[in-house]
């Protein structure tokens, strides 16, 4: 999975990418590496993978990780190549969804690039030049289909549909504010729009939020209604809490947290806001060769999980040996648990769940 951090100058997104990635590379269980200055892979926390590793004592541990790009800063006219406008426009093409920081704190010390603290007005600016991008590239797609009618009467509906973004796009709405079917759904993702990926609204606020209330931050209040209102998911966090609690140890960073009545960091809140958001599960493989957390997307047949670890697993797929982590953990080992018949065998049509531990048997 791979984010891409954006927000305008001095809104808390660097404090907060370098935070995430610090974090990463501080987790004595997880691997953590940089691609490059903007870009940091972190380990998906995940306790029944430790739980695992327990048990299994394994020769190496692999959790599911998270690519978080640090997009390139956005000035107005980015939409026509203004400032990093190409390179900003292009990176966020490349990401799954957005995480888009929001500035809902004051602070005299911190001058924002406006002048003042405006979230409505920090989105549409961002929003703006996302949806003048979108425009051009429907326009594309819609003189296509305009062609394709004159042959067959079928391609209407689909031109009508996308009139229909394209007038929601000229009212500044973003294209997954839209109500679709899941055939126009379907369609539209087939377009590549910038305001159709994914969001979370990141609302970073003050330490003293996340003690006072954070019911009580004014400015939360109009992220979250924009959020509801475009079909968006928001989540209050402070990159201030974030880079404190970044090279701390685990029991030093857990204490610090119960004292900011958080049972969690803003890290976990937001992979676990992702996995929501993008519709992702995890399924495990477990034994003394690797301990290992795989992605994919819910509704996922147990031949395509497969095809995950590798291409003949999916190809030569025979069954899947499929127990739930909580019946393994009870049982406390694979022996006792096939002993108590809690070990099923899955064909072709098993759904997968989350947290299935799994041993895909296959002949290629």
């Amino acid at each position: 999975m791979k984010l891409g951090i954006v927000g305008l100058p001095n809104v808390g997104k660097s404090t907060l990418f370098n935070a995430i990635t610090n974090a990463g590379a501080q987790s004595a269980n997880y691997p953590f590496c940089t691609i490059e200055p903007n870009v940091g892979v972190v380990a998906v926390p995940d306790k029944r993978l430790d739980k695992l590793a327990e048990m299994y004592n394994p020769d190496k541990f692999t959790p599911a990780t998270i690519e978080f790009v640090d997009i390139a800063g956005l000035v107005k006219g980015a939409s026509k190549g203004e400032g990093l406008g190409n390179k900003f426009l292009s990176n966020i093409r490349e990401v799954d969804a957005i995480v888009h920081v929001i500035r809902c704190f004051e602070n005299d010390d911190i001058v924002h690039v406006e002048g003042s603290i405006d979230p409505a007005r920090d989105i549409e600016t961002i929003n703006v030049e996302l949806i003048l991008s979108d425009i051009e590239m429907l326009d594309r797609r819609i003189d296509k289909t305009q062609k394709l009618l004159k042959g067959d009467k079928k391609y209407q509906q689909d031109l009508d549909f996308f009139n229909r973004v394209k007038e929601a796009l000229n009212e500044g709405k973003p294209a997954r504010s839209v109500e679709c079917t899941d055939e126009e759904a379907e369609l539209l993702s087939s377009v590549a729009l910038l305001t159709n990926k994914p969001i979370i609204y990141a609302a970073n606020m003050s330490e003293s939020d996340f003690t006072d209330g954070i019911e009580n931050n004014k400015y939360f209040k109009v992220v979250e209604k924009i959020a509801k209102s475009e079909h968006s998911a928001v989540l209050p966090i402070c990159a201030e809490i974030e880079a404190e609690i970044s090279g701390m140890e685990y029991e030093e960073k857990a204490m610090f947290l119960s004292e900011m009545n958080l049972d969690e960091s803003g890290l976990d809140r937001l992979i676990r806001a992702c996995y929501d958001l993008l519709g992702l599960i995890s399924y495990l493989t477990a034994g003394k060769q690797e301990v290992r957390a795989w992605t994919i997307k819910k509704g996922t047949k147990a031949p395509q999980a497969a095809g995950k670890i590798h291409t003949d697993f999916e190809r030569g797929f025979i069954r899947a040996e499929v127990i739930s982590y909580e019946d393994l953990i009870a049982c406390g080992s694979m022996t006792a648990a096939k002993e108590k018949g809690l070990v099923r065998s899955e064909g072709k049509d098993y759904v997968m769940a989350d947290g299935d531990i799994v041993l895909f048997r296959f002949n290629v």
